[in-house]
């Protein structure tokens, strides 16, 4: 028996990433069990919330056309359809970006007692600080963490910063803001020259900027989440990019080769998946969450943790979750059911 019988699923957001998390939601809606749950497509953007489509049990998908959304009630986290008021029993948040990432979204859900897919607010909230979440997983003995430091726009000059960072870092170096994914703001910089100006670009993405040395070696990613019972590894993925590095154009283009599973050692993946597995509960995680690593020939080093990963056909973690045998409708009951 579930314990949920309609489910809202968030997505569009406040960020870059507004266009993917669309993608995203659609794709994860389309994938809930339609025999067991009636489906509810919230589109959320700029404080505005809309009902988008809507499928009820073992019904078709109606949409509704833009212009006559019913919009949502914050109040209660409900909607009115054709003179009937529904009120969601639980969320699924699709939102890259703000507010789904940062905790905003949970902090809401979690003051109204509407439970939900993913991560507590607190856990969001670190995790999608790059810098943040690096500090906290500072002293895992299972992942190594590229040199890195902190630049706020505004507090810190941005020259001064530089010339101290490149008298410890050696080139390339990463800048990235610490508040943004889908490779917005990035830059790999490879002459010190450069610096500052990709400072300033990463600042366009949100004031606070991480700025790391390049490791070399294997772009690995690995999604784990709760079954109930323990914390499950997905299949590892290897990224094999023809750009730079793994940005957006490579990411949505079709620029790179995401290799499921990763031709890779089983005491590599191995290491990958038990690295995964510690940092989820180290942090706190629900749901599915996807970590990123670089394997270089001194150990593994840790990238990032995505607390709301990519959900679409292409998306990494549907790749992991076929490669594992596992049918996504029954996976994402599981995680529903038990978040």
């Amino acid at each position: 028996m579930a314990k949920y019988k309609i489910i809202a699923v968030i997505y569009g957001s406040d960020s870059s990433e507004w266009e993917v998390s669309c993608r995203s939601g659609e794709y994860t809606a389309s994938c809930i069990d339609g025999a067991t749950y009636d489906v509810y497509e919230i589109f959320a953007r700029f404080g505005r919330w809309e009902l988008v489509a809507m499928r009820r049990r073992n019904s078709m998908r109606v949409p509704f056309p833009e212009g006559s959304r019913p919009e949502v009630d914050k109040s209660d986290f409900s909607v009115n359809v054709f003179g009937e008021k529904i009120n969601f029993e639980f969320a699924y948040i699709m939102q890259h970006g703000f507010p789904g990432e940062t905790g905003q979204m949970q902090g809401y859900l979690e003051m109204l007692g509407i439970p939900f897919a993913g991560c507590s607010s607190f856990v969001s909230a670190v995790a999608f600080d790059k810098f943040s979440c690096k500090c906290y997983l500072e002293g895992m003995d299972c992942v190594k963490l590229p040199d890195f430091d902190l630049v706020r726009e505004g507090v810190d000059d941005v020259e001064a910063f530089s010339a101290k960072i490149l008298s410890r870092l050696h080139l390339p170096i990463f800048v990235k803001p610490t508040g943004a994914g889908s490779s917005f703001g990035i830059t790999k910089v490879k002459m010190s020259s450069a610096l500052p100006e990709a400072i300033r670009f990463a600042f366009t993405e949100g004031p606070t900027v991480i700025v790391e040395e390049s490791v070399h070696g294997r772009e690995l990613t690995c999604a784990v989440y709760f079954d109930g019972q323990v914390i499950r590894a997905l299949p590892v993925i290897e990224i094999v990019t023809e750009n730079e590095y793994f940005d957006y154009d490579a990411k949505y283009n079709g620029h790179s080769r995401e290799l499921c599973p990763a031709p890779i050692p089983d005491e590599m993946a191995a290491e990958v998946q038990e690295a995964s597995r510690q940092i989820y509960a180290r942090l706190g995680c629900r749901g599915v969450v996807r970590m990123d690593y670089i394997r270089s020939d001194d150990g593994l080093y840790f990238l990032e943790v995505n607390t709301i990963p990519g959900m679409t056909s292409a998306s990494l973690v549907p790749k992991m979750v076929r490669t594992a045998g596992i049918d996504m409708t029954a996976f994402l009951s599981s995680i529903i059911e038990n978040s």
